[in-house]
């Protein structure tokens, strides 16, 4: 279905057109949060497609390691606040191989994970004249076969059999060769072509190169303006993007284990976690997931200015990280994307509306319900029972029914208009207090 933003009613394509600007459970309820994601050079997995993982699964066949491992933990840090990171691995890889006799053992993935697998060939103490053939991964076994010939062992997680005849007792040959390879741009770009057909709330961009930056500031300006995917970015130390849709991550973390990680590493964390706030959840204050300290540390004048110029910054509070406040890169502000615009909150919010309505709409009005008088009142009683479910969770507030919202016939005989009036509700932020003493 078609959706983005409009200026006039000339649209061709059927589907939801959702515009906003500053003024300043029925049929669909509010759309579930959650899923972030990610391109990344890795040393095992599928290349050049994307992984769903979720937190708990168990990653070592498709990513070649534990979740606890070292290797993935941006990942890690990802799932410490988001559902599902939809992981695409950038790199392709040269696979390890290793030869016993007539046998050759090829890794299934290039990368430099493959290194770490080898083939043990033993006679069967229980059936004679066949072989068990072992696969070992950092010495551990992950697969047995007891095969007679080498043609009947079949691939498993780790590696692919060739060859044919008789197989060679080994007391361990390990596999060699592998190498992860190069990544280039062109590889970033062939991402964001693969991830734009998948849903999902925000990006991590882990890399520090602009131009880069730029070529996702763009991806997501096009998915926001023109596809109607309300999506953010979130980079490093890229103020100059100014637009809601991008959140700039100014310096990074050192968790509880010494591991420091810097702003382009803790992009995973703010992604993670801004996919998995609530549209009525602000994560000003909120503290890094088992972070002790802030890398690099700054002044009271350097955050304020960082703030200023729409700088997601961490700042170091009794012996935590703390999120200074929830803000995306918007601050240029005007008439129609005022200061409001600024706080990922309120973003959430209005893209959660924009999300909700195109799946409503599309689900259970667009070419079911007759445009006529009836049809637009149903629609109408839809709207006002959706958008009562984000005041009485404190998502929007002082929305009146009966005036502020209406929904007519459009400039075509199949087209709706439909104007509606929001006040998203920010979480309280600054408190003044006048104390007078007598």
């Amino acid at each position: 279905m078609s959706a983005g933003t409009w200026t006039t009613q000339n649209k061709v394509r059927p589907g939801a057109y959702v515009n906003f600007k500053s003024e300043a459970r029925p049929l669909g309820a509010v759309g579930d949060r959650g899923t972030v994601t990610m391109a990344l050079p890795l040393s095992w997995g599928a290349a050049k497609s994307v992984t769903a993982i979720e937190a708990g699964d168990d990653t070592r066949s498709t990513l070649g390691y534990d979740l606890t491992s070292p290797e993935l933990l941006v990942v890690r840090e990802a799932l410490k606040r988001a559902k599902t990171v939809l992981l695409y691995r950038l790199n392709t890889g040269t696979p390890a191989t290793a030869t016993v006799g007539e046998l050759t053992a090829t890794a299934k993935f290039g990368g430099l994970r493959g290194n770490d697998v080898s083939i043990v060939i033993n006679e069967s103490l229980d059936e004679e004249d066949r072989f068990d053939v072992q696969t070992l991964v950092a010495g551990e076994v992950v697969d047995v076969q007891t095969v007679g010939q080498i043609e009947q062992l079949a691939a498993n997680d780790w590696v692919v059999f060739s060859g044919t005849g008789e197989l060679e007792e080994t007391a361990g040959v390990p596999l060699s060769g592998g190498a992860n390879g190069t990544v280039t741009n062109q590889d970033y770009v062939d991402y964001l072509a693969a991830i734009e057909v998948h849903e999902f709330e925000t990006v991590a961009l882990t890399s520090t190169d602009n131009a880069l930056k730029e070529t996702f500031v763009s991806f997501c300006k096009r998915l926001r303006e023109d596809e109607g995917k309300k999506i953010q970015i979130v980079v490093e130390n890229y103020p100059l993007a100014d637009y809601e849709g991008v959140i700039s991550v100014r310096n990074g973390v050192v968790l509880a284990d010494g591991t420091e990680l810097t702003a382009a590493q803790a992009t995973a964390w703010v992604a993670g976690a801004s996919a998995g706030a609530q549209v009525n959840e602000s994560l000003t204050h909120t503290a890094y997931d088992g972070a002790v300290d802030v890398l690099p540390k700054h002044t009271n004048t350097q955050i304020i200015q960082a703030l200023q110029q729409g700088e997601f910054i961490f700042t170091h509070r009794n012996g935590r990280a703390i999120v200074e406040q929830d803000i995306n890169s918007l601050h240029s502000f005007t008439p129609a994307k005022n200061k409001e615009f600024s706080k990922n909150r309120v973003v959430r919010v209005l893209d959660g509306i924009n999300q909700d309505f195109v799946r409503i709409f599309s689900d259970f009005y667009i070419g079911k319900v007759d445009n006529n008088e009836d049809g637009r009142s149903l629609l109408q009683n839809e709207c006002v029972n959706y958008l009562n479910i984000l005041q009485n969770m404190n998502a929007i507030q002082n929305f009146a029914s009966q005036t502020d919202i209406s929904v007519v016939q459009g400039a075509d005989i199949d087209s709706v208009y439909i104007e509606t009036y929001v006040q998203p509700v920010d979480a309280i932020e600054k408190i003044y207090v006048q104390v007078t003493v007598r």
